[in-house]
């Protein structure tokens, strides 16, 4: 059944660049919305009680045999354990290859005037930063673009392309143990990813049951 947001324990919106850090408990939900379309929400999850257990795409893609995420798909750690289900998906399309946007790809991918620019990886440390267990850029895994759209092409190579996303549209996780999770709004202005606009989301949790 549909959550409503009326019945949501926890409701924000996250503003276009910025990051946000929250902890989902086993068996709660997570939604993300994306408010205004094809907004990529870089997102990172780390075990809350050991966080040296994180999210690893290797793990996700080769026990799904498939590299996009969507509804069914069940997220692994890096010890191959279940840490989130994606139980609602109404975009359909979500990378978890293409990484995150930093200086140094600013720079390397767009030009050397854009190194100073926003981006996903400064956010994230932003957020580490204030966490109480001291957690650092070594402690920075793979991540999961959601709503971003990077094919991959027929010669193998990763592009970049417009956003399949559209406003309102989000997605469900449930969490099957409890999990940190680490958001950082994306602020790329370079690539389609976001439309060239970045964009709020959204983000609800709901108890279980």
């Amino acid at each position: 059944m549909m959550k409503t947001a009326s019945g949501a324990t926890f409701d924000t919106v996250v503003p276009a660049g910025e990051p946000w850090m929250g902890t989902v408990v086993r068996g709660q939900r997570l939604r993300i919305v994306d408010l205004e379309g094809n907004q990529a929400v870089d997102t990172l999850f780390y075990n809350a009680r050991d966080t040296a257990e994180h999210y690893s795409a290797q793990n996700t893609i080769q026990a799904q045999r498939g590299i996009y995420l969507t509804t069914g798909t069940v997220l692994l750690s890096n010890r191959g354990r279940p840490m989130l289900h994606i139980e609602e998906d109404t975009c359909g399309r979500h990378d978890t290859l293409g990484g995150a946007c930093s200086a140094e790809s600013n720079t390397v991918r767009y030009a050397l005037e854009k190194r100073s620019m926003h981006n996903c990886r400064d956010s994230f440390l932003l957020a580490l930063a204030t966490h109480e267990q001291g957690l650092t850029k070594r402690d920075l895994p793979s991540n999961i673009n959601f709503f971003m759209n990077v094919p991959v092409t027929p010669e193998g190579q990763l592009r970049f392309a417009d956003g399949v996303s559209a406003a309102g549209r989000h997605v469900q996780l449930r969490a099957l143990m409890d999990t940190l999770v680490l958001i950082s709004n994306c602020p790329q202005l370079n690539n389609p990813c976001n439309a060239y606009n970045p964009t709020p989301i959204r983000v609800m949790t709901w108890e279980s049951a």
